[in-house]
């Protein structure tokens, strides 16, 4: 319990981390993928705005002497990109292509004067590629792409966004690198310091099974005494009603500190169980059969579909006790006339066992995780008629464990009960 009690710490905390770094070096990227995006949607409405160019200004240079203007047909205003976050280099800096279409995708002309990657012939076959897409904007490769109505066709315009989105896919590599070193090494230190963490609960919970062994040990011998005793007094003056009922008592006692001293050892880290291969089938039909009896009598129906020659390694005195917890407790909660049914069968590289039964009353979601506590047992059911202390389900939930395997409750309809037990082979 303990080892898991540390697993669960770390897991929790490995995960809450995960989630924060998650969601704040994802926001990042997120953030610069989106600048990338909007900077160029900036670039390509200005581009398309003025028929796939930049306006045409001429630009001094430092010397006096006119620098050569870049192409187009309309006046360049530096306020322009300035208002829209850029610099007057961007003109220069930009690397982009435009494809002339007419109305039925056929190619008018294409510029491609203005990068150097991209020649007339891949240009075209771009525009072609997004024409056939129907998409008016987003990425086609590395390039961003808007398509728009102008005089005389369409014109498709691509905007070479290769630096941004390497600044971006470098920044998204670095960070998950980051994330990993810094997961890892929280991870060790978790590690190093979880035991330190969990060790009052560890000893807490040694002192708390410590004393239920001491203490049933101890109940143990004056139960035994008081046994021999009543049944001494029986046989000297006779069966009698107050003799009757100390014996059943004492019996009820002494299965009750032997379930807390079961149970205290099966909660062990590592419980030692003698495994041996015994005939599964055989054992679980034995003790259905055993069962058969007391359900005539209180007029249940029970029924078995048990597969033959299905064996199982492990604690053959554990499984028999498994088995009839599981058929005891379908018995006791089942009402007059109910149906009880016991299913075996081989599943891949597992054995699983379903015992079901009818309820009185309908279970609740709720209650289906609680039934495997200790000292549980739902309200129509506490009744000290059907007996017992509500340790069955709980000492079945330790031998399964003992065995690596998995328990589960379920009620697949109204007023119906199922019990899974799955046993690896």
């Amino acid at each position: 319990m303990i080892k898991k009690l540390r697993l669960k710490f770390i897991a929790a905390s490995m995960l809450s981390l995960t989630l924060v770094l998650l969601v704040i070096l994802g926001g990042i990227n997120w953030m610069s993928y989106r600048k990338t995006v909007s900077d160029a949607d900036a670039i390509l409405s200005v581009l398309a705005a003025n028929q796939g160019m930049f306006p045409q200004r001429m630009l001094p240079e430092n010397d006096g002497t006119p620098r050569k203007a870049l192409p187009g047909n309309a006046p360049f205003d530096d306020g322009m990109l300035r208002k829209r976050g850029f610099s007057a280099e961007t003109p220069y800096e930009s690397r982009f292509f435009s494809v002339l279409m007419d109305e039925a995708g056929r190619v008018i002309s294409a510029d491609t004067g203005m990068i150097a990657a991209v020649d007339r012939a891949t240009a075209e076959a771009y525009a072609l590629e997004v024409w056939q897409s129907g998409r008016d904007s987003g990425f086609w490769e590395d390039y961003r792409f808007v398509r728009g109505k102008e005089e005389g066709g369409v014109r498709v315009i691509f905007l070479d966004c290769g630096r941004g989105l390497s600044s971006v896919r470098a920044m998204l590599l670095a960070s998950a690198a980051v994330s990993l070193l810094g997961l890892s090494a929280v991870l060790a230190l978790l590690m190093a310091f979880s035991n330190r963490i969990v060790k009052p609960v560890a000893e807490s919970y040694e002192k708390q099974k410590r004393f239920i062994t001491d203490a049933g040990h101890e109940i143990k011998t004056p139960l035994t005494i008081i046994g021999a005793d009543a049944d001494l007094i029986e046989a000297e003056w006779g069966e009698s009603e107050w003799l009757t009922d100390i014996k059943r008592q004492t019996k009820r006692l002494t299965r009750l500190t032997n379930d807390l001293i079961y149970l205290s050892r099966m909660d062990e880290e590592q419980p030692q169980l003698p495994c041996i291969e015994f005939p599964l089938s055989d054992v679980t039909e034995e003790i259905v059969q055993s069962f058969q009896g007391p359900a005539r009598a209180q007029k249940k129906e029970l029924t078995m579909k048990i597969p033959p020659m299905l064996s199982f390694t492990g604690d053959e005195k554990a499984i028999r006790q498994l088995v009839s917890i599981l058929l005891d407790n379908a018995m006791k909660y089942s009402p007059e006339g109910g149906t009880i049914s016991v299913e075996l069968e081989k599943e891949r590289r597992a054995v699983k066992l379903t015992v079901s039964n009818t309820t009185a009353q309908p279970v609740e979601k709720e209650e289906l995780s609680r039934l495997f506590g200790r000292f549980y047992r739902a309200d129509q059911s506490r009744s000290s008629a059907t007996g017992g202390y509500g340790l069955g389900l709980a000492i079945a939930r330790s031998i399964v464990a003992a065995h690596r395997g998995k328990i589960r409750a379920d009620c697949p309809r109204e007023r119906f009960l199922s019990i899974f037990v799955t046993l690896p082979v």
